[in-house]
């Protein structure tokens, strides 16, 4: 605890002085008529903001830069703005991402009086936030921000937002006040609780007598920073692992123990034909949804099941399992500790061949380019810290089925808390603040670009190491190969192509075209070398060249 005089301080300058005091680096946002005050104070620069060019944009950038500092993401949006971070703040929401939102406001009892864009922020956000918080008077601010810091970074995270009046901002605090800044909720996981011990001996027991166990890590594994363990406790047994599409990153994927991505999305044939076979599936940090688990297939709910995670409504939520509800590090730690002192360790040996499998299928040709083909020739060319978002479609498919995760930690990112389009782009940018050593790869579909195409600016502005990929196929090409798998004709998908070569050269980046398999490996060495820069690939629609999504393909084994 500290104390601080802050006298003739006004809201804005204590609301920047607390976000200091837990470790804030940097602000995602766009000024509107009842924030001016607070950019009054962020002109002194010792927090960076990032000026963007739409809300929604904001919030995905400072998903994306919590998912990868293991910090808060913290956004800002004025009155008129909040209605429009909306869609960002749901995404985080759902994949139990931290962040305070912040959103600035008339006077309060302005909505009453028409006040122009006055409106009912609180009942907008909290079905989608831990909390949302109203500050009715400078004096509140300081337990607000300790509130919010401790609610979004404990437990399950998530999104936190708070609701500061403008007139909160301009009123000048008199005297003094105590800023008790609670420093371990500067970052996450910020408590670790351990599942109860019982427990823990009964998922043993079950794990020992178990001749296929199984091992599936979700996006919780990454958020706990198992990685460490997941790899120890597969190695002590010889236990085979997993990951969803959002876990991916838990276990290197070179690692002879690795089975890649399984499920729904991402997940091949291969991969999903080895969870159906075990006798045990362990679950660490999933939240067991229905594209994960492909509607609860991946693993059968007559598997026996272990589930593994922080927060009681996720665990045992869709499976009848040994539930230990508790941070997935300590949790794996002190189960390996168990097991090591039972004296009953018998490692299997299972060896596993996917060569045929991929090899089979990069070699086949298409009228465009192969995207199995790419992602192959980038993964070969990407450095070990290369970060890759990519959104839902053939960017996030492929990726996840195809491009191996070369180490262990948060080098992925997949917006499949909701799976909206437009991520990736923005996104792009909070990882680059988060990593500004590492290239990044924001892997993209044409129909996403037309959301967060006005990114291209902010993206040059900030001179960010960023290589924009762009799978053209002139469409909306997940719905319609949802469409024809359904036995639907094709209705309401198709779209012309700009030039998007000549929009990403208008907004100053580097770019290029890639238009069979031939032109891959020169084209991304360029682009990368010259960064920030754009790469569009002509590919087929997903209902001609069908990817790994089950169960619109056999074909891959």
């Amino acid at each position: 605890m500290r104390v601080k005089s802050l006298i003739f301080m006004n809201g804005s300058k204590l609301l920047l002085t607390l976000l200091k005091d837990y470790d804030v680096k940097h602000i995602f946002g766009l000024p509107g008529e009842s924030s001016i005050s607070l950019y009054d104070q962020l002109k002194e620069g010792e927090v960076l903001h990032i000026i963007t060019r739409d809300e929604r944009n904001a919030v995905y950038m400072a998903d994306t830069y919590a998912k990868l500092t293991y910090k808060p993401g913290v956004v800002e949006g004025p009155s008129v703005g909040s209605i429009y971070m909306l869609p960002g703040v749901a995404e985080a929401y759902k994949s139990s991402t931290p962040l305070i939102v912040i959103t600035t406001d008339t006077p309060l009892y302005g909505e009453k009086e028409n006040y122009l864009t006055a409106l009912d922020q609180a009942s907008l956000f909290r079905p989608i936030t831990k909390e949302t918080i109203t500050v009715y008077n400078v004096e509140e601010l300081p337990h607000a921000i300790r509130r919010a810091f401790r609610l979004s970074t404990s437990g399950k995270p998530g999104p936190v937002h708070i609701r500061i009046p403008l007139d909160v901002l301009e009123d000048e605090l008199k005297g003094n006040v105590e800023l008790k800044a609670q420093k371990e909720f500067s970052k996450y996981p910020s408590q670790r609780p351990l599942a109860d011990r019982e427990m823990i001996r009964k998922a043993v027991d079950l794990i020992l007598k178990s001749e296929f166990p199984v091992i599936i890590c979700g996006q919780g594994a990454l958020y706990s920073m198992a990685w460490d363990e997941v790899t120890e406790l597969a190695e002590l047994l010889g236990i085979l692992v997993g990951t969803t599409i959002t876990g991916k990153g838990c276990i290197p994927e070179t690692h002879p123990l690795s089975i890649g991505v399984v499920g729904g999305r991402g997940g091949a044939n291969f991969s999903n034909s080895i969870v159906d076979k075990s006798d045990l599936v362990i679950l660490i940090g999933s939240n067991t949804d229905s594209a994960n688990t492909y509607n609860w297939t991946i693993p059968s709910r007559g598997k026996t099941v272990i589930h593994i995670d922080i927060s009681e409504t996720e665990t045992g939520n869709n499976y009848d399992s040994i539930n230990l509800i508790g941070d997935a590090k300590v949790t794996l730690r002190e189960l390996i500790k168990e097991i090591k002192g039972s004296g009953k360790i018998d490692k299997k040996n299972i060896i596993l061949d996917r060569s045929a499998f991929e090899d089979r299928l990069s070699k086949e040709r298409r009228e465009a380019v192969n995207p199995l083909r790419f992602i192959k020739e980038l993964w070969s060319l990407s450095p070990e810290e290369a970060v890759l978002i990519a959104d839902p479609g053939v960017s996030a498919i492929y990726t996840a089925a195809f491009y191996k995760a070369k180490k262990v930690g948060r080098y992925f990112i997949f917006n499949y808390g909701l799976g909206g389009l437009g991520y990736s782009i923005p996104a792009s940018v909070g990882a680059y603040f988060a990593r500004p050593n590492s290239l990044i790869f924001s892997l993209s579909g044409d129909g996403s670009f037309g959301f967060s195409a006005g990114e291209l600016e902010t993206i040059r502005r900030v001179n960010a190491n960023v290589v924009i990929i762009i799978f053209n196929n002139g469409s909306y090409g997940w719905i319609r190969a949802e469409m024809k798998a359904r036995g639907k004709d094709i209705v309401g998908t198709d779209f012309s192509s700009p030039d998007y070569v000549k929009i990403a050269e208008g907004y100053g980046l580097s770019a290029y075209g890639i238009t069979n398999d031939e032109e891959i490996s020169d084209t991304l060495k360029r682009a990368i070398k010259n960064t920030p820069s754009l790469v569009e690939v002509i590919v087929e629609p997903e209902d001609k060249f069908v990817p790994p999504v089950m169960p619109w393909s056999k074909r891959f084994l």
